[in-house]
C-alpha cells in the first residue's frame, strides 16, 4: 500500500502536456492508477516519487516485500525506449542497472536502486570521460539472432525528414545539414558491426551504484556500430570544451583519443559525431534553444 500521494512530477507533466497524441495524454492521466497497480501486483511499498525526474518516464523509489530498496519506472508508451527491458535483460547488470522484473508490455520496470543524484557529471571532465568510456565498452555486446531492436539504418532514416525540416529554420546550417544527411545515408551501410548499443549514452545516464561504482541507465537500444554510441560521448559537456582556448583542435583531439582508447575507427567516429551534432543542433534551434543549437553546429563545423 502506498505511503505517500502518487503525483507525476511537474517536469514530466510539462514535457508531455503539449503532446497531441491522445494516448500520451491518457497515459499521463492514468499514471497514478498505473503506479498503484504495480505497487499492489508486485507487493511494493512506495517511499516517494523521484523529482524533478525525467521528461518521458516516472521513477518511484520503493521497497520490495523483503525490505530491499528498488526503483519502479513507468515509461511513456510508444517511445524509442520500448525495448529498454530487453536491453537490460541482455546486459544482465553488466555495465548497466539490473532489471528485477517487468510487466508484459515493458512499460513498467522494477530496477535495482542506484544513487540517482550522483552521475558521472559530478566528476571532473577528464575523470568522467574515462569512467564513461569504461562503462559504455561493457555495454557493447554482439546482438543475438532474432533480437527485437531497431537498426541504425532505420533509426537515422526516421530522423532524416525531421533533420531536413528543422535545418530549414537555420539557413547558415544548410551545408552542414546536407553533409549530415549524406553521412546518414552512407554510414550505416559502411560497417558490418552488429552490437547492442545504449543508443542514448551520456555521462548523465551513468549513475553511482553499490554493486558497481558506475552503471548505465535509460537506454534507447539500437543495433549497429560502436562509433554511434561513442559519438554522443564526444559531444558530452561540449560547452566546457568550447569555453577553453584552442577549442577546435581540442574537439578533434577528443575524437582521436576516444577512438583510439576504445579501438574505434577515427574517421567513422568523426563522421558519426558530425551527424549527431548537426542532428541535435538543428533540433535544439527548432525547439527554441537557439544558442545551444548553434554551438553544436559550430562544434560540428570544427570536425
Amino acid at each position: 500500500m502506498a505511503t505517500a500521494p502518487i503525483e507525476p512530477p511537474q517536469r514530466l507533466v510539462s514535457s508531455l502536456s503539449g503532446d497531441p497524441d491522445g494516448a500520451v495524454r491518457e497515459w499521463l492521466a492514468a499514471l497514478p492508477t498505473l503506479v498503484q497497480q504495480r505497487l499492489d501486483a508486485w507487493k511494493l511499498t512506495l517511499e516517494r516519487v523521484q523529482a524533478p525526474g525525467g521528461r518521458s518516464s516516472l521513477l518511484a523509489l520503493v521497497r520490495q516485500q523483503d525490505g530491499t530498496p528498488a526503483a519502479l519506472k513507468l515509461t511513456v508508451p510508444g517511445r524509442v525506449s520500448a525495448h529498454e527491458a530487453a536491453a537490460l535483460e541482455a546486459w544482465d547488470g553488466w555495465g548497466a542497472v539490473r532489471l528485477l522484473r517487468s510487466d508484459d508490455t515493458g512499460g513498467a520496470l522494477l530496477l535495482e536502486r542506484l544513487q540517482g543524484a550522483v552521475s558521472l557529471r559530478a566528476l571532473p571532465e577528464a575523470k568522467a570521460l574515462l569512467e564513461a568510456a569504461g562503462t559504455v565498452r561493457r555495454l557493447w555486446v554482439p546482438a543475438k539472432a532474432g533480437h527485437p531492436f531497431g537498426t541504425l539504418a532505420g533509426r537515422t532514416e526516421e530522423a532524416a525528414v525531421a533533420l531536413r525540416t528543422a535545418g530549414s529554420l537555420t539557413r547558415a546550417a544548410g551545408p552542414l545539414v546536407e553533409q549530415a544527411l549524406e553521412l546518414r545515408r552512407t554510414l550505416p551501410a559502411g560497417s558490418d558491426e552488429q552490437f547492442l548499443l545504449h543508443g542514448a549514452f551520456r555521462q548523465g545516464k551513468v549513475l553511482a551504484g553499490e554493486r558497481a561504482p558506475w552503471l548505465a541507465v535509460g537506454p534507447s537500444p539500437v543495433v549497429g556500430e560502436r562509433a554511434y554510441d561513442l559519438a554522443a560521448l564526444v559531444l558530452d559537456r561540449f560547452e566546457d570544451l568550447m569555453a577553453g582556448s584552442g577549442a577546435a583542435p581540442a574537439a578533434r583531439r577528443r575524437v582521436a583519443k576516444l577512438a583510439d582508447s576504445l579501438e574505434v575507427d577515427r574517421d567513422r567516429l568523426r563522421d558519426w559525431t558530425l551527424y549527431r551534432a548537426v542532428d541535435t543542433g538543428v533540433r535544439e534551434v527548432a525547439a527554441g534553444a537557439r544558442q545551444r543549437g548553434e554551438l553544436l553546429l559550430e562544434f560540428a563545423a570544427w570536425l
